[in-house]
């Protein structure tokens, strides 16, 4: 079983311990990567073997200190000694690997070590594969034994994790945009008309483009800027208006009379510049940041720019209402890697070292199939996965086609390299709400299917160009929701559906969303919690029906998390029997223009058939090096599980004390008393201490930081009125909830003294954090005497035994709310609802094991105490990197008791004891499922 990362983390912080002390002094090699492979849930005997032997160049023989074939080479020397001669050792090993005939032995990864240090190398090829082993320059990471609790995620590997890496962005990317919107800002200052400025951009854009790919003669833009406009721009809107007419003319309806340079230009049919636009006049000012930016190698950029063009350009409120998060390339290519194309680079790869007969028309046939894919992209905005898919679909042909025609044997002529070629722009599919992304969209198409071009005509020799244009990418115009998909594209196998739909959340819909909601969900139970982007996972559904089309969205990671997961998922699975093919776990989702659009996603991939090699990949540890998984099935949490999600319950499912949520003071913050502001009223105010009461929230405290409340219930009403200091703040409250829009909240006016929502608990109670961050190991529960006033951040476990907190303590616990609660960015946000009432407490628990636990959570509590005792917090205690060894052994100690409250065979990891807890609660709701269901009534005879 592969470990969770918090296993593993949890391990590597007592690796790192044990082994940063004296015993590394003594102990040997062998017990330190037997015990560094254990970190990883790996027995080492198992994969890799001490002391290969392996002949060297010299002809003597070598022996690696431990090696895994085809994985890991380890090269380990004594304390303080110099690395860089181990991993010196280490690649003369894999030379001798190579030049002895065992290159299928050749490992991706080399360790050096002294114990004190380690140093991982990947040799793994990123850009250039076919550069020689020996000669790459792998990435490599050199850290002390004490940081590896941070760097494990380096080491996935080991645990049978896969890696890649995502590719980074080119920076000129940013920089083209940043030299766009400038020179949307200079026009914008000189008080070009908005609604045309975009257009008029795009077409500039265009042109700048085209003079650096050969679309236009090298220059020719700059040029034309440079011997047609006077250096004051007076004249530079009508010469550029000039322009556009001539590009949007055929050559040969064109005036015979036109400067050469102009004549020279191509006709760019699609009507890019057909529309007639405002008359730009531009100064000097303008002019040269013109020029500026055709100075910039705009060859480099990526179609990404067009939407970033676009982004650079909205208001930030617009942009969030429209739902619109222009995307870079690196995170679009996590969608393409996963629905389809590294399966096809996969299968490309299996034909390519095939050397049986027949190899030339399983290429063929493999060509036919990349021509053949249609994508849709049912909100597409400016294109770009679109764009960049089919960039790769192309490189894939390329490389079909260079196979087929080695070296460009047997493509002599244009018209041959033409035949060849088949994949086109016609496979591509949008649908657009807004007109001019759409535009931009097929214009970005264009320049990419001309940059692709460029490609084929290097490998073969020949100029292959598709202007004037003849095939043209189906970009539609139109709302999504309420459109029949099947009058774009009719639905077959060979369709695949990506995109980033728009995010918008439940409560920032304008009136449209809200009736394209009504529309395409308003039969689902508790789909009012649902945000807008769940709207095109309903309409994909419809949409593939009987089919095998595949599909991939971009994703608010809340559809997987809290009260939207229920509904979303539980009706998906029934009406239409999907099931989840991959999932990109929670990651920051980055954009490419400036004010960039900061959100937390999931990728989603999923259809209505089963899919065999489901995968997970997870940013929990490193954002740029994802862990991949194979798992067996994928549940809506993106874990490994069952089709199934839970709703929200207002009782506990196990017969356990309710939880209830704290109080709400709605009070604009005048019945709070911070701390350095408590003296000083009780100085002025001596008469309200009798009213002062400790205030419980959540981030005070898990840092410790005192805070205060007035508590007013039952006050007298003298002593309210005969206190200067309570008086204002009450009078305070009266006015902010008077102001309020919300008309509960001006009812709460009247009763101004008072928290509006009261529900203090009037004994010893348990206290839970709502919002926790997402590297503790455990969430730290704390009791409380009813005297300290509970905020609203957090809830309440009131009758609550050692029992009780100890298994919500417990590993087994936080697997369990790690899998269905809801995040605040990516932290933890604990619902009673959801977490709590769902949650499936043992069933068969002796009073034996119930006492241990008990006696475990003591423990807890005791080995916390003095550190706390100390001035240490919480939050210091359950930071996984600062864990005190006494408290995680208490822990651990806890966690093995309730894990044998629920069975006897131990639990290896987080995913054995989630998959377990669903089956329970399966179980144990299987009678309220039935109780619940309508029962039918048998027919009267007639």
């Amino acid at each position: 079983m592969v470990l969770s990362r918090n296993e593993i983390r949890s391990r590597a912080i007592a690796f790192s311990r044990d082994w940063s002390s004296a015993k590394s002094e003594s102990a040997d090699r062998q017990t330190f990567w037997n015990e560094f492979f254990e970190v990883f849930g790996r027995k080492r005997r198992q994969v890799a073997s001490f002391e290969e032997p392996v002949k060297k160049l010299s002809g003597d023989w070598g022996f690696i200190d431990l090696f895994w074939p085809g994985t890991l080479l380890v090269e380990h020397k004594s304390a303080g000694q110099d690395l860089s001669k181990a991993h010196a050792q280490g690649m003369a090993y894999i030379r001798g690997l190579i030049d002895s005939g065992r290159e299928n032995e050749v490992p991706r990864y080399l360790i050096v070590s002294d114990f004190a240090r380690i140093a991982l190398h990947d040799l793994e090829p990123e850009q250039d594969p076919d550069l020689p082993l020996l000669k790459r320059l792998p990435p490599s990471i050199e850290f002390t034994l004490a940081d590896f609790p941070k760097v494990i995620h380096a080491f996935g590997f080991i645990a049978g994790y896969r890696t890649y890496r995502v590719k980074e962005e080119d920076p000129a990317n940013i920089e083209a945009t940043e030299l766009l919107a400038k020179l949307h800002d200079v026009l914008e200052d000189g008080g070009y008309p908005k609604a045309d400025i975009d257009r008029f951009l795009v077409r500039i854009l265009f042109c700048l483009f085209a003079e650096d790919t050969d679309i236009f003669p090298p220059d020719a833009f700059q040029g034309f800027l440079k011997n047609h406009t006077t250096e004051d721009g007076a004249n530079l809107g009508p010469e550029l208006e000039r322009l556009f007419s001539v590009l949007d003319t055929p050559e040969d309806k064109r005036q015979k009379n036109l400067p050469e340079d102009l004549a020279d230009l191509p006709y760019v049919n699609g009507r890019l510049f057909h529309e007639h636009l405002a008359f730009a006049d531009f100064n000097s000012d303008m002019r040269n940041q013109l020029l500026i930016c055709t100075a910039f190698k705009w060859s480099r950029i990526s179609p990404a720019i067009f939407g970033s063009l676009f982004q650079g350009i909205m208001e930030k409120r617009e942009r969030r209402q429209i739902g619109a998060h222009y995307t870079s390339e690196r995170d679009i290519l996590k969608v393409i890697r996963s629905l389809f194309l590294d399966d096809l680079q996969a299968e490309f790869e299996k034909i390519h070292k095939s050397k049986a007969h027949g190899r030339e028309a399983r290429l063929e046939e493999f060509q036919k199939k990349l021509a053949s894919l249609r994508l849709l992209d049912p909100a597409c905005g400016c294109g770009n996965f679109l764009i960049l898919a089919y960039r790769e679909l192309r490189d894939l042909e390329i490389k079909v086609l260079m196979e087929l025609h080695p070296g460009g044997q047997q493509v002599m002529t244009l018209e041959d390299v033409n035949r060849l070629s088949k994949v086109d722009v016609d496979q591509l599919y949008g649908i657009e709400i807004l007109d001019w992304p759409s535009r931009i969209a097929e214009v970005a198409v264009w320049l990419m299917d001309h940059l692709m071009n460029q490609k084929l005509s290097t490998a073969f020799g020949q100029l292959y160009q598709r202007f004037p244009l003849l095939k043209s990418a189906t970009i539609v115009t139109s709302n999504a929701i309420p459109l029949d998909w099947k009058t774009i594209l009719p639905p077959t196998d060979n369709v695949l559906i990506l995109g980033n739909p728009p995010f918008v959340g439940k409560h920032l819909m304008n009136a449209d969303q809200a009736a394209d909601m009504e529309l395409v969900c308003g039969n689902v139970e508790g789909g009012g919690v649902l945000d807008y982007v769940t709207a095109w996972y309903f309409k994909a559904a419809e949409y593939i029906r009987g089919t095998k089309i595949r599909c991939a969205f971009v994703s608010t990671n809340s559809i997987t998390q809290g009260e939207q997961a229920g509904p979303l998922w539980n009706f998906l699975f029934q009406r239409y029997g999907l099931k989840i093919h991959f999932g990109h776990r929670t990651f920051s989702w980055i954009s490419e223009a400036r004010g960039k659009a900061h959100v937390h996603v999931v990728i989603i991939g999923f259809g209505l058939f089963d899919w065999p090699d489901k995968r997970l990949y997870d940013y929990a540890v490193d954002s740029d090096h994802p862990l991949i998984s194979n798992v067996v099935n994928i549940s809506p949490y993106l874990v490994q599980g069952p089709d199934l999600a839970l709703l929200s319950r207002s009782t506990p499912i196990s017969d356990v004390p309710e939880c209830q949520y704290g109080n709400k003071p709605t009070d604009g913050g005048h019945l709070i008393i911070e701390e350095e502001d408590r003296k000083e009223f009780l100085a002025k105010n001596p008469e309200a201490r009798k009213y002062i009461r400790p205030l419980l929230c959540a981030e005070e405290y898990l840092h410790g930081i005192p805070r205060w409340c007035l508590w007013l219930v039952n006050a007298a009403p003298q002593d309210i009125r005969n206190s200067p200091g309570i008086k204002q703040r009450v009078e305070a409250v009266r006015d902010f909830r008077l102001a309020s829009k919300k008309e509960p909240t001006r009812r709460k006016a009247a009763e101004s003294t008072l928290f509006a929502e009261i529900r203090q608990p009037t004994k010893e109670f348990i206290v839970i954090p709502q919002h926790t961050g997402e590297t503790r190991l455990y969430i730290p529960f704390g009791y409380f005497s009813p005297r300290y006033i509970l905020h609203n951040s957090c809830t309440a476990l009131p009758n609550a035994t050692p029992y009780h907190f100890g298994v919500l303590s417990s590993v087994m616990h936080m697997a369990w709310m790690k899998q269905v609660c809801g995040r605040l960015e990516s932290r933890y946000r604990y619902s009673n609802s959801l977490v709590y009432n769902n949650y499936p407490w043992p069933e068969e628990a002796t009073d034996t094991q119930k006492v241990k636990v008990e006696q475990c959570a003591q423990a807890v509590l005791d080995a916390r105490q003095p550190f706390l005792d100390a001035g240490q917090t919480l939050a210091d205690l359950y930071d996984p990197l600062t864990m005190p060894g006494v408290l995680l052994k208490a822990h651990q100690a806890l966690d093995r008791a309730v894990d044998r409250c629920y069975r006897k065979e131990v639990f290896e990891n987080d995913r054995q004891r989630v998959e377990f807890l669903f089956a329970l609660y399966q179980k144990l709701t299987a009678p309220l499922v039935a109780a619940m269901a309508p029962k039918r009534t048998r027919r009267s005879k007639a």
